[in-house]
């Protein structure tokens, strides 16, 4: 089942609420309303996170499950087309680039656990592809440049 961000939990984290514990602010970062719980705990596993801290941000109301799975977005008319290019919406605006490349940066820098830590805090403060594109270079150098064709991908689009 996928999880999504609530309103409550948006300004609780803008304000940096003590409502969330480290591993748990990781977790909601990555809740985007496609990932399922046990995908955001796979890359949230080096941090320490566990399923009460998922069960923790669901009872506060910070997230919410939905009720059925988003809709795949439209098949490519090409089978080269990359997951990446696939996730974008048609529009391609800035706004859309940046929110799928931050999302892709925070959960590449996530699987490094304490070893990627301030890494992952750069990425939470970039404020749009401009600053993720000056991080490439540090998280491609941290996990190889095939780990992070996506994020890649997406900065250049």
């Amino acid at each position: 089942m996928q999880y999504s961000k609530t309103e409550k939990g948006q300004q609780a984290f803008k304000q940096r609420s003590p409502l969330f514990s480290a591993c748990q602010r990781s977790c909601f970062i990555l809740f985007d309303g496609i990932k399922t719980a046990d995908q955001v705990l796979a890359a949230t596993a080096g941090l320490g996170a566990t399923w009460a801290d998922v069960q923790h941000l669901l009872e506060s109301g910070l997230v919410l499950a939905l009720e059925a799975p988003r809709a795949e977005p439209p098949a490519m008319e090409s089978d080269s087309a990359s997951p990446v290019e696939a996730s974008l919406p048609p529009t391609h605006n800035a706004q859309a680039r940046y929110t799928l490349a931050k999302s892709l940066a925070t959960q590449l820098t996530a699987s490094l656990g304490l070893r990627g830590f301030r890494l992952n805090l750069a990425v939470e403060s970039a404020a749009g592809c401009d600053d993720l594109l000056l991080l490439l270079p540090k998280i491609e150098a941290a996990l190889g440049p095939e780990a992070c064709q996506e994020l890649a991908h997406a900065l250049q689009t």
